[in-house]
């Protein structure tokens, strides 16, 4: 932190005097919000110096090229910390999902706005006709192994996780007919790769242009991972992107948007969609890997409540287009996911979902499971210590010894009725606005015993309090 302040005050002349650290979401980089007296932007800390030095080459080669992309405006010698413009923090699914609220949807300054981003995207992917792929990691390009590492994120981290049995040699076999019929698309445009509404910056311009004139600008952040490919594979991205749920009706008022801004007509027309629905199989598929890994692995809610949108594009694919059709063993096994229970597969609801977990301050603080960062953090630190004597220490906060002595100390009880206030202000809060995520998080020293103890007693407390709440537990130490 220390460095990432010095190159600021390095960049702007003057010492940083407020950093905000913000949600990371589903990746290891670290980003903050970082305000002197005249300047601010948005600083981050990313230890993968390859992946770093490609978003640096792709942003100034779409800077030059005159996309809206965020301005690099520092980086450090180590290439592991780095400075860019702060575009807010509106995304285009954060504009939509309020409208959602508020009964709108996709209204008619929705549309507009997915219109532009795909005449953007259009020009964002003819910018690749140039552009120095040497740099791209891990893959210069879309090609075989990059697909083939999409398909096996699936067969692992969701077919395996879920148990559902499959013929690995006949589905290596539809994975390599189907990854053959994709590289027979034109690959040689700049594949975004993570093309999807959460890394679309919505802004306001600045007064007086924007003063009540109800304009909106848009930015396009997180390309790191981009590389040379098809262009298909990026609207796909867009229009399926699973939590945006856009009705299918307009989804393909959009796409014929797109193919008309690409001039394509007749039977490049047909070419062109031919590969789009593979390619859209391919990245459901991905989707699912990723859901499967953040969310049945690593046990974060967004990511499980996630899982039955990507099934539902799966099962639109299968019975509109009859993709899978062409690969048997890949369409029995979709069906398969189509048709049964697999976790996170069932009916998605708006409760407000309430994530309480233990932690050790010496390894950090915990994640924010949901992605949409903020939720309360309690230092249990100050509360008497069953972990000092050693008749404790191979317990935990859920035993029944280490349970009873932290309720005779009247300072643990204090310390959650105070806590027990401020998580009811936030639920009160969240239901009548009806947010879907809350995450409140105790923390230790080692995280074994008082936050243990805490957490298990507040996920108690909010289940007989809030019935209508759905309660999560995770002891990460544990």
């Amino acid at each position: 932190m220390k460095q990432l302040q010095q190159l600021f005050a390095q960049w702007a002349g003057e010492p940083c005097v407020d950093c905000l650290a913000l949600g990371a979401g589903g990746s290891s980089r670290r980003y903050f919000r970082m305000k002197g007296a005249l300047h601010s932007c948005i600083g981050a800390i990313a230890m993968d110096v390859r992946e770093n030095e490609a978003f640096f080459s792709y942003t100034r080669h779409l800077h030059a090229k005159g996309m809206s992309v965020p301005e690099l405006y520092a980086v450090s010698d180590d290439r592991c910390r780095y400075l860019q413009q702060d575009l807010g923090d509106q995304t285009l699914y954060g504009l939509l999902y309020e409208k959602k609220r508020q009964g709108r949807g996709f209204d008619e300054e929705m549309m507009a706005l997915y219109r532009q981003v795909l005449a953007d995207l259009a020009a964002i992917q003819d910018a690749g006709a140039d552009m120095d792929f040497s740099v791209a990691y891990p893959r210069a390009a879309f090609d075989s192994r990059s697909i083939h590492w999409d398909l096996n994120y699936f067969k692992y981290f969701f077919l395996k996780l879920n148990h559902i049995d499959f013929d690995e040699e006949l589905l290596e076999n539809d994975f390599d007919v189907l990854t053959d019929r994709l590289l027979t698309a034109d690959c040689h445009y700049f594949l975004y790769r993570d093309f999807n509404p959460r890394n679309i910056m919505v802004t306001n311009p600045p007064s007086p242009v924007g003063e009540g004139s109800g304009v909106r600008l848009l930015y396009y952040i997180d390309y790191q991972g981009g590389r040379r490919g098809a262009a298909q594979y990026d609207v796909a991205s867009l229009l399926y992107s699973a939590k945006s749920d856009i009705p299918e009706a307009l989804r393909i008022d959009l796409l014929n948007h797109y193919l008309s801004t690409r001039g394509l007509a007749g039977e490049a027309r047909k070419q062109w969609l031919d590969h789009f629905w593979m390619y859209l199989l391919v990245r459901i598929l991905q989707t699912l890997g990723a859901y499967g890994y953040r969310g049945l692995y690593e046990r974060k809610p967004y990511f499980i409540e996630s899982i039955p949108f990507a099934v539902s594009n799966l099962r639109r694919l299968i019975e509109d287009h009859h993709v899978t059709g062409r690969f048997p063993e890949l369409h029995r096994i979709c069906l398969k996911i189509c048709n049964s229970a697999t976790p996170g597969n069932e009916p998605v609801d708006d409760r407000l979902t309430v994530t309480v977990g233990s932690f050790s301050f010496k390894k950090g603080l915990p994640d924010d499971p949901s992605g949409n960062g903020g939720g309360h953090i309690f230092d249990c630190r100050a509360l008497p210590n069953p972990g000092r004597y050693p008749e404790y220490q191979s317990y935990t906060g859920k035993d029944r010894p280490v349970i009873d002595f932290l309720r005779d100390k009247p300072a643990v009880d204090q310390f959650l009725t105070h806590a027990e206030a401020i998580v009811a202000q936030s639920v009160d809060c969240y239901l009548e606005r009806r947010f879907t995520h809350l995450s409140v998080h105790f923390g230790c020293t080692g995280g074994q015993h008082r936050s243990v103890y805490c957490a298990e007693q507040m996920a108690a407390w909010l289940r007989q309090s809030y019935p209508e709440v759905h309660v999560v537990i995770a002891h990460r130490e544990q």
